[in-house]
This record gives structure tokens, C-alpha cells and sequence, in this order.
């Protein structure tokens, strides 16, 4: 049977638009390169028999706070949703670890002085976190439902992260803050860098920072089987140089980079989307190691023992310093580290008393060097003796993120530089953004509105840009008002 849509990529904007169409009665069709689903939303066993790795992805706070996704009841499917005790702790060589909890209030607590201020900020962001999240995961371009909170966090997000961070007094609230905000991979001290700080850390506060039970691929498979209960195909080891590649369908829409989009298209794309796409900017890389460690992690700090996230950054001033660093294209002495314990909340991805640590170091793009040791050295900092207890290891350079996953260019995981102007403008100008100005071709990927994180919601409006192009009732133009998340 021929197609109606074809989508390019599996991530989970890929599998997301897809299902979106299918939803419609569309007979979609996906391709991907690699032989298994999912894009950075995978697991296997990287080091040891039995233990599982979640390849990129590995918590997802993002994906409780998507309108989409909480619409699917990909619950249904398999899904299950596992928290750890802590959701982040962030340790400094004086005094104890900052702990960010689901509870706002006993954060706040455990903030000492600072607990108040902390309350005062994140208190209503976090009481309206689920209306601010419909608004922050659809396109700029559309009319706000919820103008008010929008607005309170356009106040602060608009500063840097470094402007909200010194609100607090005490070393441990501005690590903590600095070391969330740091998620975005561009300097603390720019215009808007604070804004995913504060996202992230009001989906703490509202949802947690959970972990699938089973691994991340388990976001994979319930999208992948939530497509195939309305009829949709996948078909994995395809990979697509050209869109004359692709059989005749009524829209076809890319889960790639922009630059990619330029090589698929070629001279069928506008010149000034050309222009456009050949523009967009790669930011920082990561560079990951996964261990095997028996007896898991020795925290000094016993926070640490029982988080499922810990941010290896120092200090506030140390934070910024790192991302400064990887920024402007040097490799810093003590880099920015995320280390992930999902076992913790999620046994099963444990083989007995070994244990699998996902981790990741911001490093400058492209990245050619081995940051193997330095990732291990700054986990050794909070953790004298680790090293005596890693049983395996496995580590991913940036150009084997990218040979990976094809939109990780230079090994930039959130595939774009979070700077002012691609914030707001991703992935170029235009009133439909995921418009390629190739009739029926479209673009998802997290180049696009809203951005990166498993949260389903570039694939969903690009999809919905889809319908409407085929006269769909359904389908809504960014910048109309738009309808519910139901389709």
C-alpha cells in the first residue's frame, strides 16, 4: 500500500508526528537508518551482560509535562514511570550536597537560609507548571492560552542564569540552580540562559525527574506500539540520502538536522531555506561514559548514595567557568558532568550487586580528544575510590555520538545551539517553522519548535502543520490559536 506520510527518523518526534497522522486515518509509513527504533531513545547493554544503558536519554522529566504524550495513555502500552528517592543532589567539596526534591517544601528546608527565597520563586511556577508547559511546548508564534504565567516567567527567564542564581546567598542554592541551568549547554551568564534552569527545575517540583521502568527504550516501544495499534509501519536499516528516494506520498515529514534537511532535499529546497538551514548553528558536545560499578558509586556525600541525577559542576563560579570553556571551543580542565543512577529507582537494570552509571561530560564541539579520565577523576572528587570498583566501562567520543545518531553533529546532543537568536527562531524565520517551503515536506526534529527533550511535542505541531496542509480540520497553522491536544 502506498503511503499517505512518510516520516524520516525514529526519535520521538519522529514516532510522535507519526502517530499524530495516524491518528487522522493517514496510512504512515516510518524510516529509519539504524537497525533498532528510537533515535537517543534507546537502551542496551553497552558494558556487561544483564546490565541495561540507556544510550542518550536517560530522565525524562519533559515527558510528564507533555500535553501529547500524557494523551496517548502510553501507560497502555508498557509504560511505567519509576522515581528515585532524590531526584538531584549537587555536591561541593565544603559542606554537604544540595538536594533538589519532587517537594518544594522540603528543599526549601533543606536550603536552610536560602528556603524561603527558593519557595518564593518556584512556588508558582511550579503551582502553574502544567499551563506553563502548554505554553512553553508550542511554537512562539502562537497566541498564549495562558498569557499571565507565561509572562511571570518570561520575567525571570529572560535573565541570565547567573542574574537568578545570585538571588540566593548560600553556595549550595546557586550550585544547585547553576548546575540545572547548565542543561542548556551555553554560557550562564547570556540573556535567557536561566529559563531552561527554571523549567527543569519546576518539573521537579510538579513531577519529578523520573526514569522509565526498563530503560528509556521502554519510550520507544510504547510509541512504536501506540503506531501500530492505528496501522502504522516501521521499517528500520533504510537510510534516506534523498528525498527522490522516497516513494510518492502526500507529506513527508524529516526527523533531522537542518543541514541534513539540505542534503535530502537539494535543489528542491527555497534558497532561502537553504540559507537558512546552512546557517544553523551546532553548540557544545557530550562526551559519555558508562560504567559497570559494583557496590555502586562511594559518595562521600550519602545525598549522593540515594539521587537519581547528581551534577558534578562545583561551585557556581566553577559552573560558569565549564560552560564558558565548551563554549568557545576549549576543553576545561574540570568539566561540567551529569551522572545518572537510574537502577536506583529502576532495579531491574541491575545484574546483582553490579550496577549501571550513565554518565556525561560537556565538551567543546567536535571534540576529538578523550574525556574518559576526566569524567572518572571528577566523579573520583565526590568519590574516593571509584575506580576500584568499575568492572567495565564503555565510553562515546562526540563523532561516535554523531555517527550514532546523525543529528548529533559535532556530538551536540540537544542538535542546536541554545543561543538568543535559535531559541526563538528555530529553526529560521517564518511563520510555520516546520515548513520547509517544499509543499508537503516538513520538518521535527528537536531543531524545531519546542526543542529538545523526549517530550513528543516537535513531532506533534509538525504534524499537525502536516494536516493542515492537507485541508485538515484538525490541522492547525502556528500561528492560529490552535486547539487541544487530542489528535
Amino acid at each position: 500500500m502506498t503511503p499517505d506520510a512518510i516520516v524520516v527518523g525514529s526519535g520521538p518526534n519522529g514516532l510522535a508526528a507519526a502517530v499524530v497522522l495516524a491518528r487522522r486515518g493517514l496510512a504512515v509509513t516510518v524510516l529509519e537508518a539504524a537497525d533498532t527504533l528510537g533515535g537517543g531513545t534507546r537502551t542496551s547493554e553497552l558494558t556487561l551482560p544483564g546490565l541495561l544503558h540507556d544510550h542518550c536519554a536517560a530522565v525524562h522529566p519533559m515527558a510528564l509535562a507533555s500535553p501529547f504524550l500524557r494523551s496517548l495513555d502510553l501507560e497502555r502500552h508498557g509504560l511505567e514511570w519509576r522515581r528515585p528517592e532524590i531526584d538531584l543532589a549537587h555536591p561541593l567539596d565544603d559542606g554537604p550536597a544540595a538536594v533538589l526534591r519532587r517537594s518544594l517544601e522540603a528543599t526549601a528546608r533543606s536550603l536552610g537560609p536560602d528556603g524561603a527565597a527558593w519557595e518564593r520563586l518556584f512556588g508558582p511556577l511550579t503551582d502553574q507548571y502544567d499551563s506553563l508547559a502548554a505554553e512553553l511546548l508550542r511554537p512562539p508564534q502562537r497566541l498564549p492560552r495562558h498569557p499571565l504565567p507565561l509572562a511571570r516567567f518570561a520575567l525571570h527567564a529572560a535573565l541570565g542564569a547567573t542574574a537568578v542564581a545570585r538571588r540566593w546567598r548560600t553556595p549550595g542554592a546557586r550550585a544547585l540552580f547553576a548546575g540545572v541551568a547548565a542543561h542548556a549547554m551555553a554560557p550562564l551568564t547570556a540573556p535567557g540562559s536561566a529559563a531552561i534552569g527554571l523549567m527543569l527545575t519546576a518539573a521537579a517540583h510538579r513531577h519529578g525527574w523520573p526514569v522509565a521502568h526498563g530503560g528509556s527504550g521502554a519510550v520507544t516501544r510504547a510509541l512504536a506500539a501506540c503506531l501500530a495499534e492505528l496501522g502504522g509501519t516501521v521499517e528500520t536499516g533504510v537510510r534516506v540520502r534523498s528525498l527522490a528516494e522516497l516513494p510518492p506520498a502526500r507529506v513527508t515529514l524529516l526527523d533531522v538536522a537542518p543541514r541534513a534537511a539540505v542534503a535530502l532535499c537539494g535543489d528542491r529546497l527555497p534558497a532561502r531555506t537553504r540559507r537558512a538551514y546552512a546557517r544553523w548553528r551546532h553548540g557544545p558536545a557530550a562526551f559519555k561514559v558508562d560504567l559497570a560499578v559494583e557496590g555502586g558509586v562511594p559518595w562521600r556525600d550519602e545525598s549522593c548514595r540515594r539521587a537519581g541525577t547528581v551534577h558534578l559542576g562545583g561551585t557556581l563560579e566553577e559552573v560558569v567557568d565549564a560552560e564558558r570553556a565548551v563554549t568557545r571551543g576549549r576543553m576545561p580542565e574540570r568539566p561540567f558532568v551529569l551522572v545518572s543512577q537510574q537502577y536506583l529507582a529502576d532495579p531491574v537494570r541491575s545484574a546483582g550487586d553490579v550496577h549501571p552509571v550513565w554518565a556525561y561530560a560537556h565538551v567543546p564541539h567536535g571534540y576529538d580528544g578523550d574525556a574518559t579520565e576526566a569524567v572518572l577523576d571528577r566523579i573520583e572528587r565526590f568519590a574516593p575510590g571509584l575506580r576500584e570498583r568499575v568492572v567495565a566501562r564503555a565510553s562515546m567520543s562526540a563523532s561516535r555520538l554523531e555517527a550514532y545518531n546523525a543529528n548529533y553533529v559535532g556530538g551536540d546532543i540537544l542538535t542546536g545551539a541554545n543561543t538568543p537568536r535559535q531559541l526563538l527562531l528555530r529553526p529560521r524565520a517564518a511563520l510555520d517553522p516546520y515548513d520547509t517551503g517544499i509543499p508537503g515536506v516538513f520538518l521535527c526534529s528537536a531543531a524545531t519548535p519546542p526543542g529538545p527533550g523526549v517530550h513528543g511535542m516537535c513531532g506533534y505541531h509538525a504534524a499537525r502543520s502536516a494536516l493542515h496542509h492537507l485541508g485538515d480540520p484538525h490541522g492547525r497553522a502556528p500561528g492560529s490559536r490552535g486547539g487541544p491536544y487530542l489528535i
